[in-house]
């Protein structure tokens, strides 16, 4: 009987006896448990079952005190709060269930992978779980098929959340007349494959896909055989597209890693789940060790009484036959002999047939066995390293009895394949001018120059645009694009189309979803969306936002919301924290605020933020900077001057002031159009209206006060200003060497 009734007991033992539903089935059905064809099982009088030795594993020690038992729900009984489990069933099986606000779905995985990985967290604790992913490269299910794309697998482990491409496995073979067919042999995971034939037979009637000539299913025992037929002249590898595409042969699993730990819902990574059945089973074998270690002292406790009473037999013996009944008996021996009462009570149980001299001895030799036994338990209590091994122990037999080989295969998709493995992790400067042009050229391009010199030639631009926005990133990090109305775009530095020095680029518009009156703001460069950092927003009017960069890590296509922005007021910077940094606002008055990250409370994404300088008339934020130990504030006007200031001549003030004077602005200067953190050995890049680079060591710039004009920085023409500045990455005398062999070459 069960609370629920057996209309929901019965199809749940259904589903643990169904290989094609469990990698490893919890339960050995014996009759019709139903089939991948969406079959329904037999009533349950009809069937019978019982636990697999798999299942049985997840109860061993269960008596052993190894787990909280608690009343059942009419108090008759009792029942554990939670199996011993020593099979890892949560990843191994995976887990699918929704509840109030909050849904999980676990895909199952390898016994032995499982089981390696578990082992290497054991042994090294600091393993990541990049290196952890090498040894469970993605889920395994049941049905097998094929998992595309190696990307998301790698997000759903390192965030908790994830959505995975799965396809079914797919062949072709030829035919007699120049034909071909196509053989699906493994379905993706929970398809039904009655289903997935009748999509395929309508999608044919209806002239969705025209190249088949006949649909038949060969399965049967040996395992799934479904026989496509194509018309003469039909490629094989087109109508496969097509299937993919519009039907069930390509599913998208979502991947939420979220576990009770401790009675609390929590979303973990793939390290932290493996480290909770660490943790569990370090708890279940402390308590089973304690468990067996007071049951060998109460026992070797009672040999001791017995080896003194063999010694003192006839003293005994007459003690207990002068007795009148057992209660005086156990007295007498007790103040006699200082027995225990569970002494005691053992040796008025003890048969005659004990008293033996071959009795004896084994009573001798058991409690020799026992003294090692307890010896060895309390060894195991008193090292944390040996009930680690023990876990590791158990782990192998695991593997050893009922280890197999993976089932789903995991291939990178055309396009992952094409830049992870083909395209070298290089630092490359990417531009974006006032127009929307974007490109990517190798940072070697641009040559150092002096303090004062003419530049280089940039891009080649239109009437009335400039090069607007410039910043260094390695192809392989991430890109998160910015738009001054408060949206966000995701793309890699690798998606970005190369280009020459004096190449315009290409239109924004090709590779990101905006519309035609949006304008990039700023980009942040990403390697990993850690739960640990934050991205800072600052728009013109000086209003500020924090946010978990864990909530940009799965942009749309078209782009989502980053921050609700004023009607007027636009998004002019955007910065990676870790939480507790200290950020500085600069404006075109020359005006800077400098204020703790930790006065910012972290918001959503859809917030609009708070502010974070009060400004004055015509005045406007321009930039954000981030300040840092041993670097230094560079500040640049448009009519080319600037200057370096030493951070500890901004004291840190309340967000919302009105701030100090960073650099006279007006007349030879003009306003201030940039600032950047830079210390001793960076490189920077000035950028003009009118396309004209000029890179140069800031150790050329002079260090001077807050409230002073700075040094000429480059020679502009009447007609040019300067708009932006930008930091290049240190590489740098290898990319200075490169630059110079590059430009002896030309």
């Amino acid at each position: 009987y069960h609370p629920h009734g057996e209309a929901i007991v019965y199809p749940t033992l259904v589903r643990m006896a169904q290989d094609f539903n469990l990698r490893y089935p919890m339960v050995d059905g014996q009759g019709n448990f139903g089939s991948v064809d969406g079959d329904p099982p037999a009533a349950m009088r009809y069937t019978e079952a019982r636990l697999t030795p798999l299942a049985m594993e997840m109860l061993q020690d269960l008596k052993k005190d190894t787990v909280d038992f608690i009343p059942n729900y009419d108090e008759t009984l009792t029942e554990p709060t939670v199996l011993p489990g020593k099979f890892p069933m949560l990843l191994c099986n995976g887990a699918a269930g929704i509840a109030v606000g909050m849904a999980t779905n676990i895909p199952p995985h390898n016994l032995n992978e499982v089981a390696a990985a578990i082992k290497t967290c054991i042994d090294n604790p600091d393993v990541t779980v990049d290196e952890l992913i090498k040894i469970i490269p993605g889920p395994d299910f049941p049905t097998g098929g094929i998992i595309t794309g190696i990307e998301e697998i790698r997000r759903a482990y390192a965030t908790g959340r994830g959505r995975i491409k799965l396809r079914g496995r797919l062949g072709v073979e030829p035919l007699k007349g120049a034909r071909e067919s196509i053989i699906i042999t493994e379905i993706p995971y929970i398809v039904n494959k009655t289903k997935l034939l009748e999509d395929i037979a309508a999608l044919v009637n209806h002239k969705k896909i025209t190249g088949i000539s006949d649909l038949r299913d060969e399965s049967d025992r040996e395992g799934m055989r479904i026989v496509i037929e194509l018309k003469r002249g039909e490629v094989a590898r087109v109508i496969i597209n097509q299937l993919y595409k519009k039907t069930q042969l390509q599913v998208t699993f979502g991947i939420i890693l979220l576990s009770l730990d401790h009675k609390r819902p929590r979303v973990m990574d793939l390290k932290s789940t493996i480290w909770c059945f660490i943790d569990h089973r370090k708890e279940v074998i402390i308590r089973r060790t304690r468990f067996e270690l007071a049951v060998a002292e109460r026992r070797a406790h009672i040999l001791e009484g017995f080896k003194i009473a063999l010694k003192n037999i006839d003293e005994v013996i007459k003690i207990i036959k002068g007795s009148k009944d057992r209660d005086e008996a156990k007295v007498k021996l007790m103040k006699r002999f200082k027995f225990s009462e569970i002494q005691t009570n053992a040796i008025l149980d003890l048969r005659l047939y004990r008293l033996t001299g071959l009795e004896s001895d084994k009573i001798d030799a058991e409690y020799k066995e026992l003294i090692k036994l307890i010896s060895y338990l309390q060894s195991i209590l008193e090292s944390d390293k040996k009930v680690m091994e023990m876990i590791k122990e158990d782990l192998d037999e695991l593997s050893e009895k009922y280890g197999d080989d993976r089932r789903t295969e995991i291939v990178p998709s055309e396009e992952e394949l094409e830049i992870e493995d083909l395209i070298a992790d290089e630092t490359a400067l990417i531009t974006i001018s006032h127009r929307g042009y974007i490109k990517r050229v190798p940072v070697t391009t641009y040559r150092s120059q002096r303090r004062g010199g003419k530049g280089v030639a940039g891009m080649n631009t239109r009437d009335e645009d400039f090069v607007e926005h410039l910043f260094t990133a390695p192809t392989h990090d991430y890109i998160l694009f910015f738009t001054e109305s408060g949206r966000v775009h995701w793309l890699k530095v690798y998606q970005i189309p190369p280009a020459s020095r004096i190449a315009k680029g290409r239109s924004i518009t090709n590779l990101l979803q905006i519309s035609g009156d949006e304008n990039i703001a700023d980009m942040v460069r990403v390697r990993d969306f850690s739960p640990d950092q934050f991205i800072m927003l600052a728009t013109s009017k000086g209003i500020i936002k924090k946010s978990s960069l864990l909530d940009y890590s799965r942009p749309r296509s078209g782009g989502i919301i980053a921050a609700t922005v004023d009607s007027g007021d636009r998004i002019i910077e955007a910065i990676l924290t870790n939480g507790s940094d200290e950020l500085l606002l600069v404006t075109s008055g020359g005006k800077s605020i400098r204020f703790k990250e930790t006065d910012v409370r972290p918001m959503g994404r859809t917030a609009r933020g708070v502010k974070g300088i009060r400004l004055g008339k015509d005045d406007r934020v321009v930039v954000m900077e981030k300040v840092e130990e041993d670097y230094t504030l560079l500040v640049v006007s448009e009519n080319g001057y600037g200057k370096r200031t030493n951070f500890d001549q901004y004291n840190a003030q309340k967000r919302g002031g009105g701030g100090v004077i960073t650099m006279r602005t007006g007349g030879r200067n003009g306003a201030l159009v940039g600032a950047a953190s830079v210390r001793a050995g960076d490189e920077l890049m000035l950028i003009s209206t009118e396309g004209q680079m000029i890179r140069m060591p800031v150790d050329q710039i002079r260090v001077i006060g807050r409230a002073t004009k700075g040094v000429r920085l480059i020679n502009l023409d009447q007609t040019d200003k300067l708009v932006s500045l930008a930091k290049v990455a240190e590489e740098e005398p290898e990319v200075e060497e490169a630059a110079d062999k590059e430009e002896e070459k030309s």
